[in-house]
């Protein structure tokens, strides 16, 4: 018997954003200290994120913003500057963001935007041309060195490679080409046969039952990876937020920092949403590694209010699950709060940043890696990208046991590496051991995330009474 089902006009879910189409307005009056940038439009899954990230992959510091986006609407308004407290005065930039925002709205990409990309501010964290090597397992001294060595041999050229390390585990992503014939590797059996050998490289090094993965794919048409985005998703797929076991306070990394992340959760039943709390030290890009938190863990904002002072920043969120429901047992909410605090700690590196400019050339990684493992230095973080014949990256390292680095070595590996090598002070916040004996303790529960029942600082009250006078400074886009 034959069956009917209505017909759905594939256009029809553009409809409403067709007709009053998406705008972003920015302005360069209000605030003699920062640029607005304003937006406003119907409402889409993941849209504030996908604002947040276009901002971020400029480099752009946000210190205050104002979030609503209740319903089918989405309003946004972002204070920004750049890395030097500046407004935004360059016009290919502010044109660029106009068309990125507009862009990631419908989900296209303009002819005109494309030629920006190429021409003025291509965003480095975007690849669309390499193959792409993912690895996610535990975190031990000279394992990226290993990986790098293995790409070497097979002849596989790194163009870009970032690896992050939280908690006892790591996670990396390196693009490659084909050292043979340039271009990315597209060859299934030589996929397959660089995939099974890195494979028996991190496999080699656990114990049954670890969670570890490998995986090579080629470029896809039209398919883009967002490099600091997915390195979010693979920490949080390999559990790192979890405290390592037999580690007191969570490991040396944890022993060494204590970052005084504050995290508390509570219910809105008036408005139906659980409102979370964040305080901890400001930094680049904090709004967008929180955002990718709460993203993973399928929350949708409703509203948000976040805003920097000094060394701190606050950042209230009122959020849903994506059923509707809120927040309603403690397991919920100490997972939501281990993940934060895990997201917020990614980026704080621990130990010596070096800052290293080369001659671009095949199994450079290799080298470079091997000159750290060798004088037992150990990588904590690690970016680096070729462009033409240069090769520039920041390495963080400490010594092999999570301390600080021995200066004699450092110097050792500066004499091996060759080209520029620039030693740059401490990340923020770390406070470097001298001493091999643990301090226990050194963790308040605090400090690792625990819900604190009175936050020590609201914007629920401020964010509400701004909110009118927020919307009043778009024009309505409906009818």
């Amino acid at each position: 018997m034959a069956t009917y089902q209505p017909y759905i006009d594939p256009e029809f879910d553009s409809l409403i954003e067709r007709i009053y189409p998406p705008k972003v307005c920015i302005d360069n009056e209000t605030y003699k200290d920062c640029t607005l940038v304003k937006v406003d439009s119907a409402n889409k899954p993941g849209i504030l994120l996908e604002m947040v990230q276009v901002l971020t992959d400029l480099d752009l510091l946000i210190s205050k913003s104002y979030i609503s986006s209740d319903g089918r609407w989405f309003m946004d308004v972002f204070h920004v500057t750049d890395q030097l407290g500046n407004k935004l005065t360059d016009e290919s930039l502010i044109l660029y963001i106009q068309q990125a925002l507009c862009a990631n709205i419908r989900r296209e990409k303009s002819k005109e935007l494309q030629a920006c990309l190429d021409r003025e501010v291509r965003p480095r964290h975007v690849s669309t041309e390499n193959t792409a090597l993912e690895m996610t397992g535990t975190d031990r001294p000279g394992l990226l060195s290993e990986i790098s060595a293995v790409l070497s041999e097979l002849e596989c050229h790194v163009t870009n490679a970032v690896a992050w390390t939280h908690n006892t585990r790591a996670a990396s992503i390196i693009y490659v080409e084909d050292g043979f014939r340039g271009g990315p590797i597209t060859d299934p059996k030589r996929l397959a046969h660089v995939q099974e050998q890195l494979e028996n490289v991190v496999e080699a090094h656990h114990r049954t039952g670890e969670r570890r993965s490998v995986r090579l794919t080629a470029p896809a048409p039209g398919q883009q990876t967002h490099t600091e985005r997915r390195l979010h998703q693979l920490m949080y797929a390999n559990i790192d937020y979890e405290p390592c076991q037999g580690c007191n306070g969570g490991g040396v990394a944890h022993r060494n920092n204590c970052t005084k992340i504050h995290v508390s959760i509570e219910s809105c039943e008036e408005k139906g949403y659980s409102v979370v709390n964040v305080r901890c030290r400001d930094r680049p890009k904090l709004l967008f590694d929180t955002l990718c938190a709460l993203t993973d863990m399928q929350y949708v904002v409703f509203h948000a209010a976040v805003s920097s002072k000094g060394t701190m920043a606050d950042q209230e969120y009122f959020i849903r699950q994506k059923d509707g429901c809120t927040l309603d047992t403690e397991s919920e909410r100490h997972k939501l709060t281990q993940c934060l605090i895990a997201a917020i700690e990614r980026r704080v590196s621990h130990g010596l940043r070096l800052d290293i400019c080369s001659h671009n050339r095949m199994g450079l990684l290799s080298d470079l890696t091997r000159a750290f493992r060798e004088n037992g230095l150990s990588i904590s973080r690690a970016e680096i990208g070729t462009n033409g014949d240069r090769a520039v990256g920041s390495f963080y390292v400490t010594d092999a046991s999570g301390y600080e680095a021995n200066p004699q070595a450092i110097e050792e590996v500066k004499k091996e590496i060759g080209g520029s090598v620039v030693v740059v002070d401490k990340s923020p916040g770390w406070t470097p051991k001298t001493s091999r004996t643990p301090s226990v303790g050194s963790i308040s529960r605090t400090s690792r995330g625990s819900i604190d029942d009175k936050p020590r600082f609201s914007l629920g009250s401020l964010f509400w009474s701004h909110l009118e006078r927020l919307s009043g400074n778009f024009n309505s886009i409906r009818p």
